[in-house]
């Protein structure tokens, strides 16, 4: 199941050490799941306005209950349907984020990694899975399936034996939970080179 941490809506750290320009550094964290949890507990009740949902929320309204939401809405666990906010099941979350649809993510799904760009692909691809909050197994289905879909794994230049075996010897980017833009850029570069 997916699992969520409760990231920092500026800079998405999960713990009290913000990025140095965040708009929420210093701001005390349970501060931060509060904003959260008020707009959660509205949303898993029902579809809501935006105008009821800042209604709803116990105590006033702030920019970090805005950010939270905003976050959860560019991260696809709330959707918005018109004038309608609602909250993903976790079933329907898991099959929208299996599949990238924002750059650089998404031109690594669709096209595959090639030859020199292998490792910053598939290290995207795990770390990119582990952000959305994809369980460890989920993650290694999700990436192994692409390796195969997306003709990366018959493109060669893998020094490992099989699919599983390069995704399991990644599993240390999915724990230490690594960034991925980085690498997806530069996965991307390399990729466009190619097509």
């Amino acid at each position: 199941m997916p699992r969520f941490a409760y990231p920092c809506p500026g800079c998405r750290t999960t713990n009290s050490l913000h990025d140095a320009d965040c708009d929420f550094e210093g701001t005390e964290w349970h501060h931060i799941e509060q904003a959260y949890t008020d707009v959660l507990a509205v949303l898993v009740d029902g579809a809501v306005t935006e105008s009821a949902l800042q209604h709803a929320v116990h105590d006033e309204w702030s920019g970090l209950h805005r950010a939270a939401l905003d976050l959860l809405q560019r991260e696809g666990r709330v959707e918005t349907d018109g004038d309608t906010l609602r909250l993903l099941t976790a079933e329907r979350y898991r099959e929208e984020v299996s599949e990238p649809t924002r750059e650089p993510m998404a031109t690594i799904y669709r096209q595959g990694s090639y030859p020199g760009c292998h490792d910053n692909a598939v290290f995207a691809m795990v770390a990119w899975y582990e952000m959305v909050g994809l369980s460890w197994q989920e993650t290694r289905q999700n990436v192994v399936d692409w390796l195969h879909t997306s003709g990366t794994w018959d493109r060669g230049g893998f020094e490992e034996a099989s699919p599983e075996q390069l995704v399991d010897s990644k599993r240390h980017v999915y724990e230490a939970g690594y960034g991925w833009k980085e690498k997806a850029q530069a996965a991307k570069r390399v990729i466009e080179r190619h097509g």
